[in-house]
């Protein structure tokens, strides 16, 4: 992970530049010397929150700009190197391979169900999609029956009343992406 002084300096030289700014300019638009605005770009100087909130605010950009790293982050997991998080003594288990980021708005988990497990009802915030990894998973939704097999997919409001169940005699598993459209709070 690239040095957070050095990501700010960046962005803040690649937004300016982009708008055509001088440092003069800059410093007008937000308040911030013309001193501190080129010690920041040079990655000299670690900016505080107020300085930060100055400069997006007269920039009229998110905080969060200044912490955006260009590079994109390449992860390898292995579900071996996860614990699970289990429920139905042990037959229901949820591995997260990819965990809540606010600036992302979802989150991905394998899940297993052992044969003659039933997950029950529940409701929360987002969306679900599903896709069935292999064997045989059954959902309860608004009183309706989904059976799904490997290779299906389904998508639903979270929000809706839904169960999980495996009624057959082999393992289930599914890949689970929970989507957060509207709020970054969970």
């Amino acid at each position: 992970m690239e040095d957070i002084q050095a990501v700010i300096a960046r962005n803040l030289a690649k937004l300016r530049k982009s708008r055509g700014l001088s440092l003069d300019q800059t410093a007008e638009l937000t308040g911030v010397s013309k001193a501190m605005l080129a010690q920041i770009e040079k990655g000299k100087s670690n900016p505080t929150v107020s300085t930060l909130w100055k400069i997006a605010n007269g920039l009229q950009v998110s905080f969060s700009l200044f912490m955006k790293e260009e590079k994109p982050v390449i992860k390898t997991i292995n579900i071996s190197e996860l614990d699970s998080i289990d429920d139905n003594d042990g037959k229901y288990r949820v591995y997260p391979f990819f965990p809540y980021h606010p600036e992302k708005k979802f989150e991905i988990y394998i899940v297993t169900l052992e044969p003659g497990c039933v997950h029950g009802e529940k409701t929360h915030l987002g969306e679900e999609y599903i896709l069935i990894k292999e064997g045989q998973l059954t959902i309860q939704l608004q009183g309706e029956i989904y059976v799904l097999g490997s290779g299906d997919a389904m998508q639903f409001p979270s929000g809706i009343p839904h169960n999980y169940s495996n009624l057959t005699k082999e393992q289930a598993s599914f890949f689970l992406l929970m989507h957060y459209p509207e709020s970054d709070e969970i």
